[in-house]
């Protein structure tokens, strides 16, 4: 098996434990591919102030593409260096379909340079400052020192239910509920081709990203300033928001822990990510070198 160029790995449910923690064999696995030369690159719908602990799984580079594709942000440095944020006009517009559309809403918006939360949000998001959560989400769109242009997603909850999880822990059994698909459905009509609608996992929330704005396109915006063609990229998901990525990648590869959509698009399906499944395929690759 020959080694790609790049390895480009979700986090949540694929390259991450269920626990959230990075097993020590993914890690010497990432380490190992990196030392023959593939670069190891983050792709996720994490915001950027959840990446630090993941510092050492990006080499020597330490970048990631985050908040969906919407941002690049660099972690040694503590700042975007690219963003593709919404435009001023249409986040107020979104913000105020979306309320008129599902009455009750909860709202956050994730900047690069922090959150900004509903005062009504579910409580999942631990420790933020009380401040983060004074004021509804409208009152800071008029804050200059953070435009609409750094808000990479816009965040909806369903009204009267908290996340099932705070991060990435998807139905696995991959069951809907109607309060769900009633919600979003709401949201999509009211927000139209204006913003990209993802599902990155957590049930009951529903992730709004700059139309245009997905996976795949951030990774060939990375991989054409290294000079890397699409077929020489290894990808890894578990979520429909990896599937663009899957897809233009030379190679998509699943976790078995997958969305049933994403396992049956999959080039290559491997363990799950409880059982280190990136790092098995990486593993056999070196192997065969």
């Amino acid at each position: 098996m020959t080694l790609p160029r790049l390895v480009a790995s979700d986090l949540d449910g694929t390259l991450l434990r269920s626990d959230g923690t990075v097993s020590e064999r993914t890690r010497a696995a990432l380490r190992a591919v990196e030392d023959a030369g593939v670069e190891v690159v983050l792709v996720t719908a994490r915001p950027p102030r959840w990446l630090d602990p993941l510092a050492d799984c990006v080499g020597g580079h330490g970048r990631v593409v985050c908040l969906g594709g919407a941002a690049v942000w660099d972690l040694a440095e503590g700042a975007a260096i690219e963003v593709h944020g919404f435009a001023d006009d249409e986040l107020r517009a979104l913000v105020a379909d979306v309320r008129a559309a599902v009455p009750g809403v909860a709202l956050a918006l994730e900047r690069v340079s922090g959150p900004v939360f509903d005062p009504w949000f579910p409580p999942d998001e631990t420790g933020l400052p009380p401040a983060v959560r004074a004021v509804a989400v409208e009152e800071s769109l008029d804050d200059v020192a953070h435009p609409a242009g750094t808000v990479g997603k816009l965040l909806a909850v369903v009204p009267g239910r908290g996340l099932s999880t705070r991060v990435g822990d998807v139905q696995r059994g991959h069951r809907t509920d109607a309060a769900q698909d009633e919600f979003f459905a709401a949201v999509r009509t009211a927000v139209g081709d204006r913003a990209h609608l993802a599902f990155s996992g957590a049930a009951g929330l529903a992730e709004l990203l700059p139309a245009g704005v997905t996976k795949d396109r951030a990774l060939a915006r990375w991989c054409a300033r290294l000079g890397i063609a699409a077929a020489d990229v290894w990808a890894f998901g578990d979520m429909p928001n990896d599937l663009p990525m899957l897809r233009w990648a030379g190679r998509g590869i699943a976790v078995a822990n997958a969305h049933p959509d994403v396992l049956g698009c999959a080039d290559l399906v491997t363990d799950g990510n409880d059982d280190d499944g990136v790092a098995s395929v990486l593993e056999r690759a070196l192997a065969g070198r």
